[in-house]
């Protein structure tokens, strides 16, 4: 068994995203590419966002910490510490109100 510690991770995560020029930083903690679950922590500093993208499988964001929103379309839904959002299967995009990090769990 491997055990983490999310609040360690997302620290991190936002340490190293406020040392580069993005804002953002990301570490997958279980999983990857070869697995069809993968969950990732990532680290959005306030304004940054992740651009539009497609969905490729079923995913969730865990908010760990922060506040950020989950844009689809003319839809937004607004995330903070503790909330689950399931992302849309459409083009989206997430951006940080302040400081926020958050779990990405996607399975394919």
């Amino acid at each position: 068994m491997d055990k983490k510690s999310l609040t360690a991770v997302a620290r991190q995560q936002l340490k190293l995203a406020a040392t580069v020029t993005s804002g953002r930083s990301s570490q997958t903690i279980y999983g990857g590419h070869a697995n069809s679950l993968r969950q990732t922590v990532v680290g959005l500093c306030s304004g940054q966002k992740l651009a539009e993208h497609d969905n490729s499988g079923e995913a969730t964001l865990l908010v760990l910490s922060g506040t950020l929103t989950l844009h689809s379309g003319d839809n937004e839904w607004k995330g903070s510490a503790g909330d689950l959002l399931v992302v849309p299967k459409a083009r989206h995009s997430v951006h940080a109100i302040d400081d926020v990090a958050f779990l990405l769990t996607v399975a394919k």
